[in-house]
């Protein structure tokens, strides 16, 4: 697989290392798509345009996103409501990218220009206190 390929198609995804694509973030993914393993329709983050990027990056037909895997949104970020969280430390176990930060048994907070919107945050809280709200997380 030829470095640069998989440099340039990495920096086309949205980063939000939220796994839609079915791959562990969105390095691997690039690595797939360049050694033909996957197609370039696999990133609702990135949405249509991301994928005619991609497309055009490795030589391919553009075609959509695959709806199946996720909806193209508006970048969002995490927030957590304070007065609802137990500390339980889930949350921060769950972010890809270390946007969260406290410790056990105190309330937790998310560093909003870390936060790449991949909500992989929300399923892990136990007690529902992380909702998303639009903000600041890193666009495509």
């Amino acid at each position: 697989m030829p470095a640069d390929l998989i440099e340039r198609l990495d920096r086309l995804l949205p980063q939000t290392q939220c796994g839609q694509c079915g791959f562990a973030g969105c390095r691997p993914y690039a690595e797939a798509m360049a050694s033909g393993l996957a197609d370039i329709d696999r990133c609702p983050p990135g949405g249509d345009p991301g994928a005619r990027a991609l497309a055009h990056v490795l030589g391919l037909a553009p075609k959509p996103h695959d709806r199946t895997r996720g909806v193209h949104a508006p970048p969002r970020v995490a927030v957590i409501v304070e007065a609802d969280c137990i500390g339980c430390t889930k949350c921060i176990q769950a972010c890809p990218v270390d946007a969260i930060i406290g410790s056990a048994k105190h309330m937790h907070v998310v560093l909003e220009p870390l936060c790449t919107g991949c909500e992989l945050c929300v399923p892990a809280c136990p007690v529902d206190c992380i909702v998303m709200e639009g903000g600041t997380a890193k666009a495509p």
